[in-house]
């Protein structure tokens, strides 16, 4: 959801009242109940027109809804199944419906990032990687960040050599969390982790923490070192991005973080984006660049990843197309 997709959801939820607004912030995730509620805490005042605007395009789109489906949970198992077979069906049915393999594991994405790694941190390199596994790779970074350089190589390579996680592992997982596992045993796999998932996860780590996990894996296991690599895409990367996925990305990113981000980018990479943009647009964010004073490494690196985790989005979604980022690519 973008800056002003939030906005809108934020203005939406205060004029419901605490109540409704209550039970619909039942039904989001966790990264989307905190993206709200952080924007309604930072909302002062908003015009008359603007409320109105925001509940007649709420009312005119969910008109316009319709459900053709009673029972949306069994009509995708039984497409996948019908278009898959059980066998493939079964590997993407419990990570579309969010089933119960992991349900104890789902509680911790409700959890900052040092409860987590408070709770982890004598727990075998192994049990934690296919923990972190489950959840989305920048909470996995910030749990990360809490262990100390060995513990963070020792995780992130299992984490890159792991292929799958058998049901009795899921068992053993939500036992260490005091959870009991729901379902019954299946006999697959959970297809999880791997190089595109540890490539994700250390690109979020950042600085000297993702150099340092790179060359622990190297010293482990060259290859291996190098096809995470191959999958990891910086900021700098950017350069390798077509003019029209940079058109695409520009839409998806506020105004601040782009202007934050490139702070700290190179000329190349601050003209990739000027030349995308209307002559109008690239003369503002040309002036703003010039009048910020000196930024925290800290804001422009946090910044550049939300820019980050916006192309891998439209990467997934297959709107633009990115390729991996070279060993000597650095934020």
């Amino acid at each position: 959801m973008d800056e002003q997709g939030l906005n809108d959801a934020a203005i939406l939820l205060m004029s419901l009242g605490e109540e409704e607004a209550a039970e619909v912030f039942k039904h989001l995730s966790p990264k989307e109940v905190q993206k709200l509620g952080e924007t309604i805490a930072r909302m002062r005042t908003v015009s008359r027109d603007k409320v109105d605007e925001v509940i007649n395009r709420f009312t005119q789109e969910a008109a316009a809804q319709s459900l053709l489906v009673s029972d949306t949970g069994n009509y995708v198992r039984a497409v996948l199944k019908r278009a898959l077979g059980d066998d493939k069906a079964a590997l993407l049915i419990d990570r579309i419906l969010q089933g119960g393999d992991v349900s104890g594991i789902e509680s911790l994405k409700w959890m900052d990032p040092l409860s987590v790694a408070e709770l982890l941190r004598n727990e075998h390199p192994q049990i934690i990687a296919a923990i972190l596994v489950h959840l989305d790779p920048d909470h996995a970074a910030d749990i990360l960040k809490q262990f100390n350089e060995r513990q963070r190589a020792e995780v992130m390579l299992r984490v890159a050599t792991l292929e799958g996680i058998q049901p009795t592992a899921l068992k053993d997982l939500n036992e260490v969390l005091f959870q009991v596992l729901a379902g019954g045993d299946k006999v697959r796999k959970s297809s999880l982790g791997g190089v595109k998932a540890a490539a994700e996860i250390i690109n979020l780590l950042g600085g000297a923490m993702e150099s340092a996990v790179i060359e622990a894996i190297r010293g482990y296991d060259p290859d291996l070192a190098q096809k995470i690599m191959d999958k990891m895409f910086v900021f700098d990367d950017v350069l390798k991005l077509d003019d029209r996925a940079i058109q695409t990305v520009l839409r998806e990113v506020a105004s601040e973080t782009l202007v934050v981000a490139l702070k700290g980018a190179g000329p190349e990479v601050r003209e990739k984006f000027f030349r995308n943009m209307s002559t109008r647009a690239a003369e503002a964010l040309r002036e703003d660049l010039e009048s910020r004073g000196p930024m925290r490494l800290s804001e422009v690196e946090a910044q550049q990843k939300e820019i980050l985790k916006t192309i891998r989005r439209l990467a997934d979604e297959g709107q633009i197309t990115i390729s991996g980022g070279g060993e000597d690519a650095l934020v």
